[in-house]
Parts: C-alpha cells; sequence; structure tokens
C-alpha cells in the first residue's frame, strides 16, 4: 500500500473508533441509570443505602412488589389504572382529533388556513407549565378541579400533533384518491372514515405514541389540578411518597419499585407499535 493510501486509511479508522466510542459512552449514559433501577428495585432498604447494591445477594423483588401494591391500602394500583386511564385513553383520544385537524389543515380550503395553520405552530414552542395556571382557572370556572376531567381533557388538543397530522396527509393521502371517492358518491365523513384514515394509520400510531408519552410522564398538570390522591397519577403518587421517605423511610423500596413498573407501558408501547411507528417517522422526514 503506497503511503497516500496509508495515510487516507489512519483518519478513517480514527473516526471510526471516535464515533464507536461515542455511541458506546451514549448507550451506557442510557443504560446505566435502568440498570441501576432495576438493581435497586430488586435489593431490601439495608441494600439500597449501602454499599452491596451490586452484589448478588440480599434480593428481595418479591418482597418489594408486595409492599408496593399493599402500602397505604393498595394505592398503588389505583395510580397506575389513572395513569392508563389519562394516558392510553387520552392518547388515542387525542391522536384522532390530532390527525383529523391535520388531515383539515391538509385537504380543505378555508379562509385564512395558513394564519390558523401558523397559530398552531406558535402554539407548538409554548411549553405545558405556562399553560397550568390558565388551564388551573379555566377548570376552576367550569368546577372541574379535582376531578379526572381536569387533567384528561387538556391532554386531548396537541398542537405538535396537529402539524404532524398535516404531514402525514399529505404523505400518505393522494387527492387522487379521495377525487375517485367523491365522484362515487362518498361523503367527506365516509371519506375520512373508511378512506383517509386507514391510509393514516402508521401517523395515527405515531401520534399516538407522542402522547402516550408526554401524559404518561405528565407531573405539573395533575399536580395543579388534583389534591385527592385517589386520582393521582403514578408519577404525583411516587411524588408524593417520596416527599413522605425522608420522613418514613420504608417507602424508599416501594418508590423505586414503583419508578421500574412505572416505564414497563412505555416500553410495551414502543415494542408492540414500533413497525408502525418506523414506517410514520419515515414518511414525515421523506416528506
Amino acid at each position: 500500500m503506497s503511503a497516500t493510501g496509508s495515510t487516507l486509511v489512519r483518519p478513517r479508522l480514527l473516526g471510526r473508533a471516535t464515533v464507536n466510542a461515542v455511541v458506546a459512552i451514549s448507550v451506557l449514559y442510557t443504560l446505566l441509570p435502568v440498570l441501576w433501577l432495576v438493581l435497586a428495585a430488586a435489593k431490601n432498604r439495608d441494600a439500597l443505602f449501602g454499599s452491596a447494591l451490586l452484589s448478588l445477594t440480599d434480593f428481595s423483588f418479591g418482597q418489594n412488589l408486595s409492599d408496593l401494591f399493599a402500602m397505604d391500602g393498595g394505592l398503588y394500583g389505583r395510580w397506575y389504572v389513572n395513569s392508563l386511564l389519562y394516558a392510553v385513553l387520552g392518547a388515542a383520544v387525542g391522536a384522532l382529533v390530532s390527525v383529523a385537524c391535520g388531515y383539515a389543515f391538509d385537504k380543505y380550503r378555508f379562509r385564512h388556513k395558513e394564519k390558523l395553520f401558523g397559530l398552531v405552530l406558535a402554539a407548538v414552542m409554548v411549553p405545558q407549565t405556562v399553560l397550568a395556571l390558565p388551564l388551573y382557572l379555566m377548570a376552576s370556572e367550569a368546577g372541574l378541579v379535582n376531578t379526572f376531567w381536569a387533567v384528561f381533557v387538556p391532554v386531548l388538543f396537541n398542537p405538535f400533533g396537529v402539524y404532524l397530522g398535516r404531514i402525514f396527509s399529505q404523505g400518505y393521502v393522494p387527492d387522487e384518491v379521495l377525487e375517485a371517492a367523491r365522484i362515487d358518491g362518498a361523503g367527506e365523513l365516509t371519506l375520512y372514515a373508511r378512506v383517509a384514515l386507514r391510509m393514516l394509520g402508521p401517523g395515527l400510531v405515531t401520534v399516538f405514541l407522542f402522547q402516550l408519552t408526554a401524559i404518561w410522564n405528565n407531573f405539573f398538570l395533575p399536580m395543579v389540578m388534583l389534591s385527592d390522591q385517589d386520582l393521582y397519577p403514578v408519577s404525583l403518587g411516587l411524588y408524593a411518597w417520596n416527599s413522605s421517605a425522608s420522613v418514613s423511610p420504608e417507602y424508599y423500596p416501594v418508590v423505586v419499585m414503583g419508578s421500574l413498573l412505572a416505564v414497563v407501558p412505555l416500553i410495551l408501547a414502543f415494542v408492540l407499535l414500533q413497525r408502525f411507528w418506523r414506517s410514520g417517522l419515515t414518511a414525515g422526514a421523506v416528506k
């Protein structure tokens, strides 16, 4: 090999090694907290605060799990069901609303269409914490504070989901297909429900996953809206237990175990729906 060829190969190998090192560090940065959570959830309280967290002794996974669902009269189970209702049902309805709005912005003409869509894009940049107080005042006027609806209704409307809905509509739903269906006598609602919505399936799943993650991890809105612990989601409930752990250390193991169980629905959702999610992201990226 010539000196020139050797000089070219060395920077290429050096660059590949650098990329691999950065990727390895990123993977470790991502997985180490998860590994710690799994190990900590399987340890008793003494091992949790000692130096034996990485050892293969003092396992009490079953006991911690039993204590978790027995603590405070089984309150964690109620929080888990609440989170599933808020997140799964809210994400499903919210995804349908967002995709329908995006479809309307894409396929129909109406006055000030682009200006209204500009407001949607502007709303994407508004932090959710800024909206918490106005939403609380509106819920208070409607008499919905400290109810299921105070948390459920606000999560149904997502500006970013509307933006994605329009992108997916542009990429998945050809205008020619809609015109052919109109010629066959299909009404607009029938056209959307039977033709467009089927084509928008991957986009609907993508918006659903984004919504599911955002609602499941939602913390500030429930904290502002709710005072009844029976209505808490998992995130707010674990925060309340963790605040009590400084006075009652028996809460620490159940908080760690509860945190581990809290990530399971998100992992399952991404694993089961990743095929649709990947195709949806690919279509959005190509568009």
